[in-house]
């Protein structure tokens, strides 16, 4: 019986060393910094996504795809449409509503928003609205 509860004893030591060294591992990993990772700062940009109307904080931009120039001149129009921002893209966060700004309906996850790109000669950027994914299809 003595046998016994000597390697009962070594077992419940091995498992209590493998808990603790676990424990050790995950509470010093979370106090590493790195200091190679840019920090963004948590301070609202004042950009407002098109499509749901959320804040932009710094470093947070707006999904979309820019097309070929439609006319060559000096103010170049490009093909474009938006996705969404990180907040209603890939995935829409809890209580965010994609609206479209033309025809005030519901713009479905999968949808986008088409837009005109123009290109000013000092570099300028202006982009018109001209429907979502649902009202340019009609």
């Amino acid at each position: 019986m003595s046998n016994f509860t000597i390697i009962v004893g070594i077992i419940l030591a091995i498992l209590f060393f493998i808990f603790a060294y676990s424990l050790y591992i995950k509470f010093t990993r979370n106090k590493v910094v790195r200091k190679d990772i840019p920090t963004v700062a948590a301070t609202p940009s004042g950009v407002l996504c098109p499509l749901c109307k959320s804040n932009l904080l710094k470093g947070e931009n707006l999904f979309s795809r820019v097309f070929r120039p439609v006319k060559e001149g000096v103010e170049s129009e490009q093909r474009c449409i938006i996705l969404g921002c990180p907040h209603c893209h890939p995935y829409c966060q809890d209580g965010i509503k994609r609206i479209c700004p033309v025809c005030h309906k519901k713009v479905p996850c999968d949808g986008h928003l088409v837009a005109r790109l123009f290109t000013h000669a000092k570099g300028k950027r202006h982009v018109r609205i001209t429907g979502c994914s649902e009202c340019t299809h009609k």
